[in-house]
């Protein structure tokens, strides 16, 4: 069982930065992948930036050039840095890993950007 844990949500204004990061614990071995999931009030869930162990990423469209998704393997932790923050990318951020297929998530962090 994988637990992940996130940390560094807060009220921001707009274009402004934030930095998240989540420490997982409880697997073995390395994980396979982790990174940022969001969900808006109202929306589903969305992928924000995922990387995978290879070191392949995958950002969504609305946050390329703006978000920045890092992992240290050593320590089993994802970041996610956020600059230029914009109304729109207020949500709750869950950190997401997967591990020998299973799909793990955190409890979530709350971001709020003010205009």
């Amino acid at each position: 069982q994988v637990r992940l844990v996130e940390s560094g949500g807060r009220l921001v204004q707009a274009g402004g930065s934030l930095r998240l990061s989540c420490a997982a614990s409880g697997s073995n071995f390395a994980l396979d992948a982790m990174g940022w999931y969001r969900q808006a009030p109202g929306k589903q869930r969305e992928l924000v930036a995922i990387r995978t162990y290879g070191g392949s990423t995958t950002y969504a469209d609305s946050v390329k050039g703006r978000f920045t998704v890092s992992v240290d393997n050593t320590r089993d932790t994802v970041y996610l840095q956020m600059n230029n923050l914009k109304p729109e990318d207020t949500a709750v951020y869950y950190c997401y890993a997967q591990y020998r297929k299973r799909d793990f998530w955190g409890q979530g962090t709350p971001v709020t950007v003010s205009s």
